[in-house]
């Protein structure tokens, strides 16, 4: 495949759709953008070719200009001399320099077109290479995330989640059981700070038992009277 041939490839290709078809999409994105910086790097070397070669055939023409000038004056020069055979060899040779310095102009139309495709081959290239490294580091995030969402569903898949609930909720229960043992001994048992606030409330009632007495004493002196 050359140069061109593949660089169109690239040029015409569709990211989106090259991705789609990858099997590591983030491995995908690198190789593209290797390929097009490859391509971009073969196509500027062409071109700085194709520049060198304009510019030698643009001396040539020049050079050919030239010389058909100056055989042009010979032959004037031959003519004021009488030597008409000598004039038209000079203007033979004349025509010579014009034929070769007309196709040199042909070949820089060519050299010029194929310049100006490059010109554009190269813009494009670069804008594919910009929006596909635009897109690398989003697609490697979005594939690191999905390679750990894999993970994580494969986990869940290997390891049954019912049956381990099941299980924990079973240790639950047995918690359960244990705890409630535990309170079953202690019921009917008085704690030390259960007993001292009893005495406390045996305390306050004797207390308002005498208040009480005394009140009704006084009611009664006061009847009395």
């Amino acid at each position: 495949m050359t140069i061109f041939s593949r660089m169109s490839d690239i040029i015409n290709s569709n990211i989106n759709a090259l991705l789609d078809k990858a099997e590591d999409p983030e491995k995908m994105v690198r190789l593209i953008i290797q390929e097009m910086e490859e391509a971009l790097v073969e196509v500027r070397s062409t071109s700085a070719r194709a520049i060198a070669d304009r510019k030698e055939l643009e001396r040539r023409q020049e050079w050919l200009a030239k010389e058909a000038t100056e055989w042009e004056r010979k032959a004037e020069v031959a003519v004021n001399k009488g030597r008409d055979d000598l004039a038209k060899g000079a203007l033979v040779e004349r025509n010579k320099a014009k034929e070769v310095a007309d196709s040199l102009a042909a070949e820089l139309k060519l050299i010029d077109e194929t310049l100006a495709k490059l010109n554009e081959d190269v813009g494009a290239l670069q804008a594919k290479i910009k929006d596909a490294k635009a897109r690398q580091n989003a697609i490697a995030i979005r594939g690191n995330a999905a390679q750990t969402r894999l993970g994580v569903r494969r986990q869940l898949n290997d390891h049954n989640v019912d049956d381990a609930m099941q299980r924990f909720e079973l240790y639950e229960r047995k918690m359960d059981d244990l705890e409630g043992q535990i309170e079953a001994y202690d019921m009917g048992q008085k704690t030390l700070a259960e007993e001292i606030e009893e005495l406390e409330k045996g305390e306050n009632v004797d207390g308002e038992l005498i208040e009480l007495k005394a009140r009704m004493g006084n009611a009664e002196q006061n009847t009395n009277r």
